[in-house]
């Protein structure tokens, strides 16, 4: 078991350090990608290809889909359909039931995308995804040349007969990570996380407008650079019940360290909590255990997953309600 720090650490008056406790790996590279299911915990191991699936009532962890070609986020539809940011391939898919994968969109305005990163389900079924332009997790016999000239938050709209429609949706971005559509659908969250100097590293929310576009944005929170370099701003985050945002951010080399931050839906800091000493870079979390009241943690230092049982709070999920 993983210990976080003392009390006191943390900003919310009150609030009992968090119990870090290791349920998988470290795999030696990064995991991403939490999603429960209703029973078990899935998360990514990206450069292998493959999905794991951890059950926290016998605390075994199993290989639940291979041959995923580099896949980062998932995400659950409101039906329970699974679907990932496959970079490999450059593509988004669906995970179906009998073990198949369907491609759902590939290129937009007639050009490749890029190398999707995470995405969000919202309650019409539309997939808000991120595209950044990765082509070191480009598969090896895909082509890695670069066809879009940005890299912004794209949607996915399903058609009748079973096609998808693909549009962009914003044009201020640089490097977009991690992304939430909030339990009332009204708002896109938005990290824009640039870690090269120079760049800028915000949270932001999005209004949806009534015709589905975005608004412009609102900047929730900054992460600044020192005399060593950039902070390393907001990777993955998931919502609790009262729609705070649960945002991993942070790295060892700089600023005040890696961290778990709860933010209000105003972008406030309500609480911020290390990750476990000399574990570096968290890279998503999402809530889960029959009453979603334990955050599962993915990292890119090392490829671990931990959970914390005791946050005092509860998840709010799409799926399952």
């Amino acid at each position: 078991m993983f210990a976080s720090a003392p009390d006191g650490c943390n900003s919310r008056v009150g609030t009992m350090s968090w119990e870090f406790e290791l349920v998988a790996g470290p795999y030696g590279e990064t995991t991403e990608g939490p999603a429960w299911d209703g029973q078990a915990l899935l998360f990514t191991h990206i450069i292998e290809s493959r999905i794991m699936r951890y059950d926290p009532q016998t605390g075994s962890c199993t290989e639940h889909r291979t041959g995923t070609h580099r896949t980062n986020g998932l995400a659950f539809d409101s039906k329970g359909n699974l679907y990932g940011c496959c970079s490999g391939r450059r593509s988004i898919i669906r995970f179906d039931a009998d073990g198949t994968n369907t491609t759902i969109v590939e290129g937009l305005d007639g050009r490749r995308i890029n190398t999707p990163n995470d995405l969000a389900v919202d309650n019409q079924g539309r997939v808000w995804f991120t595209n950044p332009w990765n082509p070191n997790n480009v598969d090896p016999d895909e082509e890695r040349q670069l066809e879009l000239p940005h890299e912004e938050v794209l949607r996915a709209d399903p058609q009748p007969g079973g096609s998808w429609s693909l549009q962009r949706m914003t044009h201020d971005l640089t490097k977009p990570n991690g992304i939430l559509v909030s339990p009332d659908q009204q708002t896109v969250y938005v990290a824009q996380s640039h870690s090269e100097p120079g760049r800028i590293r915000e949270l932001r929310a999005y209004p949806i407008r009534e015709d589905g576009t975005l608004g412009p944005y609102n900047v929730l929170h900054q992460f600044a650079a020192d005399h060593r370099g950039p902070q390393r701003g907001v990777d993955g985050m998931c919502f609790d019940s009262e729609s705070n945002i649960i945002a991993c951010a942070g790295w060892l080399q700089n600023g005040p360290g890696p961290l778990i931050y709860v933010f209000a839906p105003s972008g406030r800091v309500l609480e911020t909590h290390p990750m476990p000493e000399g574990v570096d870079r968290a890279t998503n979390c999402t809530f889960g255990d029959p009453d979603l009241s334990t955050l599962y943690i993915t990292t890119g230092g090392g490829g671990h997953l931990f959970r914390v049982p005791n946050t005092g709070r509860q998840g709010w999920s799409v799926y399952p309600v």
